[in-house]
């Protein structure tokens, strides 16, 4: 990774080109974030900066990240993640990232965490096919086999069943951007990206990214 952002999801609209082509985008407040910390591979064992995005009142810190900000001479931060770059030679201690650091027309991954769903059923969950819905088919959204009886008599694992849907560290890849802000700190990029809004994201440079000839 070449350099990264920390987001807040502000929702999806639509933007036309000059052509008059509608591209629906998810708008993104894009930093700005600052270095709270700078890890080497003399210190830690790799090269990573660490990064906070929103001030937050001092009194919503503990003690342990109350001093964590103080050495570094910064205000207390509502996120704090992590960022393992290739080259953390152009950032210090208290360096600013903002949305400039990407332009229109980049790929980018982004990673957040996908809508909560709750307790679901097989249906939802895994698209699986329902039963007949006709009177007496006594099988309509039911999980299916189990298992033979006789034999395995049991149920193998990884078996699709009911449970607990969405809330998971989701990342989707290979996104375009297609308008940047650098005054407001906002970047539009083409299509969904997991979460609600208001939720964290976090943008990079896309690890599949195809170099144009």
């Amino acid at each position: 990774m070449k350099k990264g952002i920390l987001g807040r999801k502000l929702g999806m609209t639509q933007i036309f080109t000059e052509e008059g082509k509608v591209i629906p985008v998810t708008v993104i407040q894009a930093g700005p974030c600052v270095v709270v910390q700078k890890k080497t591979v003399e210190t830690d064992g790799y090269d990573a900066i660490q990064v906070g995005f929103e001030d937050i009142r001092e009194k919503l810190v503990n003690k342990p990240e109350k001093g964590h900000f103080e050495k570094a001479n910064l205000k207390p931060k509502r996120f704090v993640k992590e960022l393992r770059l290739e080259d953390i030679n152009g950032y210090e201690v208290g360096s600013e990232i903002k949305a400039d650091i990407f332009e229109v027309g980049e790929k980018v991954d982004v990673t957040g965490t996908s809508k909560g769903k709750g307790y679901q059923g097989v249906v939802k969950r895994w698209n699986a096919n329902r039963g007949p819905m006709s009177h007496g088919s006594k099988y309509h959204r039911g999980v299916g086999s189990m298992g033979a009886s006789s034999f395995p008599s049991r149920t193998f694992k990884g078996k699709k069943m009911p449970g607990h849907m969405g809330a998971v560290k989701t990342t989707i890849q290979n996104l375009e951007i297609v308008k940047v802000d650098p005054e407001k700190n906002v970047i539009l990029i083409k299509g969904a990206v997991p979460g609600p809004k208001k939720s964290l994201v976090i943008i990079r440079d896309s690890v599949k990214a195809v170099k144009k000839a």
